[in-house]
């Protein structure tokens, strides 16, 4: 039967390539047979003697399958010479020599023996999948390798590899040649048929659906055989095999594949359709690799996946809907070609843009698990692993952040006593956090079903799971165990409960909760950063401690409550929808969770008050449990008061003081700009108002005292606050060249506007009759702009040169002025007349 693969031809390269280095690359293409064949061609080699074969499978449904494929061809039974191992489900024994595994037992087993003592070769099947858990055990078995067992035998076999990279990094350890072993050809010729038009778009689910309906009906009626077709997600099976329902004849059957099936659904969807039948099995990517679907000749590829992405910036995941890579959708192809030629129809058009390889998951996942791991492994500096892609550093940093908090590592990055414990339990740090502290409280019983259910899919079914209320899974949990996914929560809980007792960890009950507050309580241990407070004044939304927004989609029980702790949600919007949560009092945060309430003061600027406001604030993370009014200390008043300064960008200066300010800034404008010294002996000081805001504990601080307020501090004497930042000489020198008024030929001391450039003159016209010059103010060297105005205090002209005007204008403004105002004096000669600010009457009354 082996002999009959493609992969047969390269077997005895494989073991010669093993025999001579420590380290392989075989690349095969899907149905060549590596995953079956290569171990056991390996399973008599010499150097395996009495030892055993490893394989690691990224599926836990392909590894059941390869374990049962090499038993069926052995003619024994699983759990003899080939067993496996996956989450929930054991079949070894003393005999087993080849054990399929999947990644995170892998690594377990490595934590548990580092140097796999009686492990002879360790195979990673699928690496081009590029999962986090396979990087991860492919760095540590490196290691082990290089530090520990030089004969440990190393396989990387994917059907899909960027071989060159992969033998670069390998080649680096220690710059030995690394072998990569290439089997060319499928087992069968797949013609690949593309549409001609564009779908439509994914968002456009029922459009979407609708189009791969008639794509798959198209096919069967094209082609003979079963069907396999490729959707991304749970959902869209579900909503397919409703469309497909009413377009298919009696004798084909509709199977459903995905992760979240029990055993037995799994086994009925990949068993041969029955005699004179066909059968189209709608699957995720759980059917991408290492599964031979009996009587698959047909493939529909609807070119789409749905993995989970994390986002640094919020520390949350959520699942993206997204195009598959070339490579990917060559392994969906090969599955059209496995027993008999075959037709793989793509739901896009061949013009299409894809990129050629899938994203290594570490490149987009949550971090800390691995990085538990990783500190479990004596590892601080993560360039002491090889890795094919490097973690990135936003993620390494926000996954540090959550393992800390948890208390699972120190401040140096080694693992804590309790991030030992956590990683006992084969959780996520999170959930495993919420079991080890639930003994506090008498919870462990429930939360290990909680933590089973957040990792299974949900218990109620779909018509009844529209609230978000994980209170309402965990009741149908304790009502029944009928459905298989309710069957999956209590085998997952039971198998934690007895971890957790294996533990033996000491330590009696602190505390007693009240049962109704189990849930929420126990939910917020393992996400403290997603308590959640509701903001009444936007219906259905909420604020997380971690400062993110959330909200529910549509109406919800929940979405009335006061607080809430979200498991699940989606991270990749602005505001995240909520899927799945449980409610929390105020009370049951403010007595069990006291040590995640930060308790401050808080003395700052209220703007819309013009004061200063203090408040000692209850906060959990972004959310402000309780305020409460508080009178400051002077100290922190005053801070606050400079900081609403410098908030508004101004200061409240009072006529005098602005002018003062106004007066210096003139002048050293005139310093930078004139030929003409001034005569002032040294600099004067910088009075703009940017730098006075920069500098308030200097020259303001030192003269405050209860001031609280704007308007208080608009009683202060500003000017002679600015004045203290002026010596005596400096002061005299400003009032002579820049006088704050100045006398006109009428008498008045008519005050300079100096904010305006050049500074302005503004003075009724009659003030100035008799004088023949233009005022002038910086000895001389610059003339004022003299605003010109009517008795009535209006513009006439403005004027930088009074003879001119009084020459060329004066006789025409004259005219009106005579007009308009007939009471005042308005004399031919201008230069000659005597300057008044009064009327004809009573200048002649002053003449007698």
């Amino acid at each position: 039967m082996l002999s009959s693969l493609p992969i047969h031809a390269v077997l005895d390269d494989v073991s010669n390539a093993l025999t001579q280095h420590n380290r392989a690359i075989l690349q095969a293409p899907p149905g060549a047979g590596k995953t079956t064949a290569v171990p056991l061609a390996l399973l008599d080699h010499a150097l395996f003697q009495g030892q055993k074969i490893v394989v690691l499978e990224p599926r836990r449904l392909a590894a059941r399958r390869a374990a049962e494929r090499m038993a069926e061809l052995l003619g024994e039974r699983v759990g003899d010479t080939v067993g496996y191992r996956i989450r929930l489900d054991t079949k070894v024994s003393a005999r087993t020599r080849i054990e399929v595994v999947t990644e995170g037992i892998l690594t377990r087993m490595l934590q548990k023996d580092p140097e796999l003592l009686g492990i002879a070769a360790v195979l990673f099947d699928e690496f081009h999948e590029r999962s986090l858990q396979a990087d991860l055990a492919l760095a540590f078995c490196l290691q082990s390798q290089q530090l520990l067992r030089e004969d440990l035998r190393l396989l990387i076999m994917s059907a899909t590899l960027d071989g060159a990279g992969i033998q670069q990094l390998l080649s680096r350890i220690d710059g030995s040649h690394t072998p990569m072993i290439t089997s060319e050809g499928r087992s069968f010729a797949v013609e690949t048929r593309y549409l001609t038009k564009a779908p439509p778009a994914a968002r456009e689910k029922r459009a979407w659906l609708d189009g791969l309906a008639q794509l798959t009906q198209k096919a069967l009626a094209e082609e003979h055989g079963s069907a396999l077709v490729f959707v991304p997600g749970q959902g869209e099976i579900q909503q397919l095999a409703q469309r497909l329902q009413t377009r298919v004849d009696e004798d084909t059957q509709i199977a459903p594949l995905y992760g979240a099936l029990s055993k037995a659904e799994q086994d009925r969807a990949i068993a041969p359709a029955p005699k004179g039948q066909r059968k189209v099995v709608l699957a995720t990517n759980i059917a991408e690799t290492s599964l031979t679907i009996e009587g698959i000749r047909i493939v529909v590829d609807g070119g789409l996946q749905r993995r989970a992405r994390f986002a640094p910036n919020t520390g949350m995941s959520g699942l993206v809907t997204e195009a598959i890579a070339r490579d990917a959708a060559d392994q969906r192809r090969g599955r059209a070609g496995r027993l008999e030629a075959g037709v793989c129809y793509r739901y896009w058009c061949e013009n299409d843009t894809r990129a050629a390889h899938s994203p290594a998951e570490i490149e987009h996942s949550d971090l800390a698990p691995a990085l538990l791991e990783i500190a479990q492994w004596g590892i601080t500096d993560l360039s002491e692993l090889y890795w094919l892609s490097p973690p990135p550093e936003q993620q390494v940093k926000r996954g540090r952040e959550l393992l800390l908090s948890l208390g699972a590592i120190d401040e140096q990055l080694r693992i804590t006593a309790h991030g030992s414990d956590l990683l006992q339990l084969g959780l996520h740090p999170r959930l495993g956090h919420m079991l080890l502290h639930s003994r506090y409280w008498q919870a462990e019983h429930t939360a290990c079903t909680l933590a089973a259910l957040l990792e299974e899919r949900d218990p109620l079914p779909k018509e009844k799971s529209q609230s978000a209320d994980l209170q309402r899974r965990l009741d149908a949990v304790k009502r029944s165990s009928a459905s298989p996914a309710i069957k999956a929560i209590l085998q997952r809980s039971q198998q934690l409960a007895q971890r957790l007792r294996r533990l033996a960890l000491t330590g009696d009950a602190t505390d007693t909760i009240d049962h109704s507050e189990q849930l929420g309580l126990l939910l917020a241990l393992a996400y403290p950063d997603r308590i959640a407070q509701n903001r009444h004044d936007r219906e259905r939304r909420f604020l997380l401690s971690g400062g993110k927004g959330a909200f529910f989609i549509s109406d919800d029980p929940l979405a009335a409550q006061d607080y809430l702790v979200i498991s699940d949600l989606d991270g990749q919007r602005k505001d995240a929808r909520i899927f799945r949560a449980a409610s929390l009092s105020k009370n049951a945060i403010e007595t069990h969770l006291s040590t995640l309430i930060r308790h401050e003061e808080r003395v700052s600027w209220d703007e819309a008050q013009q004061r200063v406001s203090a408040e000692r604030i209850a906060r959990l993370g972004a959310l402000v449990l309780a305020r409460q009014n508080i009178r400051p200390n002077q100290a922190l008043t005053q801070r606050a008061l400079l900081a609403g300064l410098r908030q508004r960008g101004e200061l409240p200066l009072n006529a005098a003081a602005q002018s003062l300010q106004a007066r210096v800034m003139f002048l050293q404008r005139q310093q930078n700009q004139s030929n003409h010294p001034l005569g002032i002996r040294a600099p004067l000081p910088d009075l703009s108002n940017a730098h006075l805001l920069d500098t308030l504990e200097e020259w303001l601080l030192p003269f405050l005292g209860h001031q609280n307020s704007l308007d208080k501090l608009a009683q202060l004497d500003w000017k002679s606050l600015l004045l203290g930042q002026i010596d005596w000489e400096q002061q005299q020198a400003i009032d002579q060249l820049a006088p704050e008024t100045l006398v006109v030929p009428s008498g008045s001391h008519i005050r300079i506007d100096y904010s305006e450039h050049p500074p302005v003159l503004a003075v009724r016209l009659q003030e100035l009759f008799g004088l023949n010059n233009t005022p002038a103010i910086a000895n001389g060297h610059c003339p004022l702009m003299i605003h010109l105005l009517s008795p009535a205090q209006r513009p006439v002209q403005v004027t930088q040169d009074l003879p001119s005007f009084w020459k060329n204008t004066y006789p025409e403004v004259r005219k009106e002025l005579r007009i308009k105002y007939q009471k005042h004096y308005w004399p031919e000669d201008p230069t000659q007349a005597q300057a008044t600010r009064h009327t004809k009457k009573r200048m002649d009354r002053a003449d007698q």
